[in-house]
């Protein structure tokens, strides 16, 4: 038996209980948590707008730790060895699996939705979802290398085609994937607009790397007059709050990258900007092993360091839901066990 935290019910917050250890299948491994991030997505399945949601369930999908029990058919890890999951487990044969883009299977199954997830100290995760986390990496930079860093690593420089002395608009650059964005971006070579609409986050911010940061209601003109014609990039990490004016951000051949869906709700796409200024626009969905190990390694190097906005624990998961939901901390939270 262990502790974890269970989602019973939509709308209402994970409970703490005690659940019984699931047996370790011949192609998993065991991994001792010391802490798990929490992700906005989280809240949205409480909330009830993820389909694929099994209830009760443990929660959570940011996993990594070090392994304490490997099965009969594991042959890539052992014990001891320090390691972190995707926020999935991929089917590893269909056609996305087979060329590197695992992110887009149709068949994986999603920890915290179609599976119990992260929020327990002890947890089993099949070897086809693990990469190995180098020497140098904190337990809080392996714990966001899936669902933050790598998933934003994914889509500015795999999805977005971020080249060194580019510009990026990184919207919601104060929250747990804004702030780390900035710094990835920064890693990249790139030029950083930031926007925040919370004006006691702007010194946070700056201090990750943005070279500007903009929170105007129409901060597009702010932008323009930063950049003299747009961005080359946009991450947008908020939907439907800030994307119209993070649209209009975008430079002749500009292109946005759409990450972040808080409020659920659509929204209006001007068609002629889009036609005539020859811009694109392309959702990016989490991290493949790929961008992960990208993402570990800039960690490793120092590039990225993780924004803890406060660590919580266990039983404190509904206090820590509550700060998210009213913007109350910079960067991420985190549970540690």
């Amino acid at each position: 038996m262990q502790k974890a935290a269970v989602l019973t019910r939509i709308k209402e917050y994970p409970q703490v209980k005690e659940i019984e250890e699931e047996p370790l299948k011949e192609n998993e491994v065991q991994i001792e948590q010391s802490e798990t991030g929490i992700c906005f997505r989280d809240i949205l399945t409480m909330e009830g707008f993820m389909p694929r949601l099994v209830l009760p369930i443990v929660p959570g999908h940011e996993i990594s730790g070090t392994v304490r029990m490997v099965g009969s058919g594991v042959t890539k890890f052992k014990v001891g060895d320090r390691v972190a999951s995707l926020i999935y487990v991929p089917c590893g044969t269909c056609e996305y699996c087979r060329s590197g883009r695992e992110n887009l299977c149709r068949n994986k199954k999603t920890f915290g939705e179609s599976m119990n997830g992260a929020y327990r100290k002890y947890i089993n995760v099949p070897e086809i979802s693990l990469v190995k986390v180098p020497a140098r990496v904190t337990p809080e930079a392996a714990a966001i290398s899936a669902c933050v860093t790598g998933m934003v690593v994914q889509a500015m420089e795999v999805v977005g085609g971020l080249k060194a002395g580019q510009t990026v608009l990184i919207t919601g650059a104060g929250g747990g994937v804004g702030s780390h964005a900035v710094q990835i971006a920064k890693a990249l070579g790139a030029t950083v607009v930031a926007e925040t609409s919370s004006e006691w986050k702007r010194e946070g911010i700056q201090k990750a790397g943005a070279d500007f940061v903009v929170g105007d209601p129409d901060f597009s003109k702010k932008v323009k007059e930063i950049t003299g014609e747009g961005v080359d990039l946009v991450l947008e990490t908020v939907g439907s709050p800030t994307f119209t004016d993070a649209f209009r951000s975008l430079k002749f051949g500009g292109r946005m990258v759409v990450v972040g869906n808080v409020d659920v709700n659509p929204v209006s796409l001007p068609l002629g900007n889009l036609i005539l200024k020859g811009n694109s626009i392309a959702g990016s969905v989490s991290s493949t092993k790929k961008s992960m190990v990208r993402a570990l390694n800039l960690s490793n190097e120092g590039k990225i360091t993780p924004v803890v906005g406060k660590i919580f624990s266990l039983e404190e998961v509904d206090i820590a839901y509550k700060a998210m939901k009213n913007r109350e901390l910079f960067g991420k939270a985190f549970i540690k066990f």
